[in-house]
């Protein structure tokens, strides 16, 4: 039987950064309920949808009013009777109020959890947690990937690379990951605390490093792992975010920790002699999202060595990710529902990079909430690994916690296991005119 929307509440909330964001609340004549808060990144693509803001002196410009009036009164009126279990119609709706190729006239914050709150309205509505209602086949656990050591637009740049993560290798059940993991963040706070002072804890909860090169957070991650008892590269490996875009312009890579400029291939030299010096095993966005060079050649590079995963340079867009796979750039996608602005583009995106032969990420942003939504779509989307930031913060805790509950909720299953790469082409999925 269908059970209609009969009410939409919109309002501000605040972020784990002290900035408002949008959430939404749906109703449904059962009186069903879904709710869903919108995150907002730090460093973020060109493409992705708009994190609108008002402007102005208020908040420094941050405040969101102008988005949560879009959705009291541009949004609701269109989704009062319609059917909440009909999500592509809904999120199709939202992509015809507002057709600009970024969400910049309604705000990606107000269709995000606009859609999100349906998705999870309509889970309600028969009796299903979210992720049991995306039906996922196979159900599994996806892998945490969890930030040990924050750095770039995330702690103020005092390294250059934005995040220094590890993700566990030899563990196969969430609980065992988890503890491993915050073994290893003790010891390498311990680690810094020998080294002096500790500056703080960057936005998604790492340790904010004393340290001078990024080599030397490589070296103490690396040192701290070793310390817990545990291998690495065995039991626990690292995995890096770049966020390349942020210190790349026209194919040279400027190091502000080096005051160095780095042409494109000496660049990639130094990806490459990292793989080989230190046990990581994924790097996310090696190049720039406007040097798609640099992302071919690093992919090459890296082939059964190392995961490349493509964030900026994708931006949760199925046409990106079709076109990267046609040039052989990345062999991973980074799914983040507020790039692609709804449930239904997320999902697509996520299909994209699976037809490809590709691992996914469904990950978090850095301005973040209590809200729990990731956890059920990469376990609904049998994702492989999770991205939420650290093992600190409760907006972060939060989103582990529901992984938690959810493997409970199964009585204890397997986690993804971790995707090894392979140096075999990716097929050619995308036209050839087709570009990222």
């Amino acid at each position: 039987m269908t059970d209609v929307i009969t009410e939409v509440r919109a309002r501000r909330v605040w972020d784990s950064r002290g900035r408002p964001t949008v959430e939404v609340e749906i109703t449904t004549a059962s009186g069903a309920r879904g709710r869903a808060i919108a995150p907002a990144g730090a460093s973020m693509g060109s493409g992705e949808a708009t994190d609108l803001r008002d402007g102005g002196t208020r908040l420094g410009g941050l405040d969101v009013r102008t988005a949560v009036a879009n959705v009291k009164d541009a949004i609701t009126p269109k989704l009062l009777g319609l059917d909440v279990a009909d999500q592509s119609g809904i999120d199709q709706l939202l992509d015809d109020l507002d057709p600009s190729p970024t969400r910049s006239v309604l705000g990606g914050n107000a269709t995000v959890a606009t859609s999100l709150a349906v998705l999870h309205a309509a889970a309600a509505s028969v009796g299903l947690p979210t992720w049991r209602h995306l039906d996922p086949q196979p159900v599994r656990i996806p892998r945490p990937q969890v930030q040990i050591i924050g750095g770039g637009a995330h702690a103020a740049r005092r390294v250059d690379l934005q995040d220094f993560m590890v993700v566990p290798i030899s563990a196969t059940r969430i609980d065992d990951a988890l503890e491993q993991i915050a073994e290893v963040y003790l010891s390498v706070g311990a680690l810094f605390r020998k080294r002096g002072p500790v500056l703080g804890v960057a936005d998604e909860g790492g340790h904010w490093p004393a340290v001078d090169r990024n080599e030397q957070a490589l070296e103490l991650l690396t040192e701290g792992i070793a310390a817990t008892g545990l291998v690495p590269g065995i039991d626990l490996a690292i995995s890096l975010d770049i966020a390349a875009s942020e210190f790349e312009q026209d194919g040279r890579y400027t190091l502000a920790s080096e005051d160095r400029t780095y042409e494109r291939d000496a660049w990639l030299d130094v990806l490459e002699g990292w793989l080989s010096s230190y046990p990581i095993v994924a790097i996310e966005d090696p190049a720039g999202e406007h040097d798609p060079t640099g992302m071919v050649d690093f992919t090459a590079r890296a082939a059964g060595r190392s995961l490349v995963v493509g964030d900026d340079f994708l931006v949760t867009d199925p046409a990106r990710i079709r076109a990267a796979a046609a040039l052989g750039a990345c062999d991973t996608a980074l799914i983040k529902v507020n790039q692609a602005g709804t449930v239904t583009r997320t999902a697509a995106a996520h299909g994209a990079a699976r037809d490809a032969g590709w691992a996914t990420i469904v990950s978090a942003r850095s301005g973040e909430t209590e809200d729990i939504s990731v956890a059920h779509l990469a376990v609904g989307w049998g994702a492989d690994i999770l991205k939420v930031g650290s093992i600190t913060r409760s907006e972060r805790t939060a989103k582990w916690n529901e992984l938690i509950r959810i493997d409970d909720e199964l009585g204890g299953v397997p986690m993804a296991p971790f995707p090894l790469p392979t140096d075999e082409p990716a097929d050619e999925l995308a036209d050839e005119g087709e570009t990222p």
